[in-house]
């Protein structure tokens, strides 16, 4: 599929078409990388990991236990 480069404030910007913005799960503000390979431009969507995500828990923001109740059937707790 091709596009075009347009001026955007002092740089400029790619268009990515509806298709891939639906099949790679992007919105606006969504992070990429953008990558050089092989002399050619490579648009990659940035995934948090788990880790990262794990490593912004803190005993500030992290939330008491949630009872619910007793086993309702045959659960083992």
């Amino acid at each position: 599929m091709q596009t075009v480069i347009q001026k955007w404030g002092n740089s400029l910007g790619v268009r990515i078409p509806a298709l891939y913005a639906r099949e790679f799960d992007l919105k606006n503000g969504s992070a990429v990388e953008i990558l050089e390979e092989e002399g050619r431009l490579v648009i990659v969507p940035k995934r948090d990991a788990l880790e990262d995500l794990l490593s912004l828990v803190t005993e500030e923001n992290r939330h008491a236990s949630v009872e619910t109740g007793s086993p309702a059937g045959r659960e083992e707790w």
